[in-house]
């Protein structure tokens, strides 16, 4: 589809309620995971979280967004990694009988991996939490980094910034390669850090060119029954990553993004204690959001049009 085409047919109100009648695994801050008997349905609703809270207020259409880049990330790290979806979507949601094009466009149809009970971080800039511990320590996640470093600074090289993967409500908790490895093998530890600085790289390369710069991201990954790593989830998206314009970066200073820091922003503002119930989002701070998500896909397809 065309990002026009995308955009037309984003909702008005946001779906925070997935319906579809498949039996549900489980249910994340964002995604509904429904069980296809030989296979996943991954769908992703207007659901939005902040400080792993979710708010109370979506997005309308952020969920068709965030898969519409995923695909569009999926069909281009290939050849770095094999994914989770199932080849010819189209046919896979007729096969399951999917006809509405709203769940359809915010819909994954995927094998069925053992995920791996990590997620795989990648920072490529001093931002956010890192930006914070580095001024307190000096480090990031464990990690020393050189002195005299400015907010937004690019590092001399990516770091790998592995966490827990936390059940809503929580927080992830940031591991060590020592843990990371206990947790899931040395070596299957070792291939996930390895292909999560190459997705990052590639990443980064293709965002700058769209005239965005991927100041860090998540990666989540699963097993094969024969053990073989496989990307899963979401990838490079403004939910699990951040993403700043190149024309407005500038070093010194927090960029202004096209992911959800700008609601993080307005609920640091706020005296509350990060804990549920969350506020209320004002319309004015939804408006702006989806436009940045917005923005981000645009960006992308343009840019991947201009070099097709």
């Amino acid at each position: 589809m065309t990002f026009a085409e995308i955009e037309a047919a984003l909702p008005a109100n946001a779906v925070t309620l997935v319906e579809a009648p498949f039996p549900q695994i489980a249910s994340g801050k964002v995604r509904e995971i429904l069980d296809l008997g030989d296979a996943l349905l991954l769908v992703a609703s207007d659901r939005l979280s902040a400080f792993d809270v979710i708010l109370p207020d979506g997005i309308p259409g952020k969920g068709i967004l965030l898969t519409q880049m995923s695909l569009w990330w999926f069909a281009r790290t290939s050849g770095i990694i094999a994914n989770h979806l199932l080849p010819d979507q189209a046919a896979q949601f007729s096969r399951w009988g999917i006809d509405s094009m709203d769940l359809r466009l915010r819909s994954m149809v995927v094998r069925k991996l053992r995920p791996l009970p990590i997620e795989c971080v990648v920072r490529g800039y001093l931002a956010g939490s890192g930006w914070k511990s580095y001024c307190e320590s000096g480090s990031v996640c464990g990690i020393a980094l050189p002195a005299g470093l400015r907010q937004a600074d690019q590092l001399p090289e990516p770091i790998f910034t592995p966490t827990t993967k936390a059940a809503k409500g929580s927080h992830d908790e940031a591991i060590d390669d020592a843990r990371g490895a206990a947790e899931v093998g040395a070596a299957l530890y070792e291939r996930a850090k390895a292909v999560s600085l190459e997705l990052y790289r590639f990443g980064h390369e293709r965002a700058r060119a769209a005239g965005m710069i991927l100041a860090d991201t998540k990666f989540e990954f699963g097993t094969d029954s024969a053990g073989n790593l496989v990307l899963i989830d979401e990838v490079l998206t403004p939910d699990s990553s951040r993403y700043w314009p190149v024309e407005s970066y500038r070093p010194g200073q927090s960029p202004p993004s096209y992911d959800k820091q700008f609601v993080r922003d307005h609920l640091l503002r706020l005296s509350w204690d990060q804990k549920p119930p969350a506020p209320r989002l004002p319309a004015a701070v939804i408006a702006k959001t989806r436009e940045k998500y917005l923005a981000a896909l645009r960006s992308l397809m343009a840019q991947g049009a201009a070099t097709a």
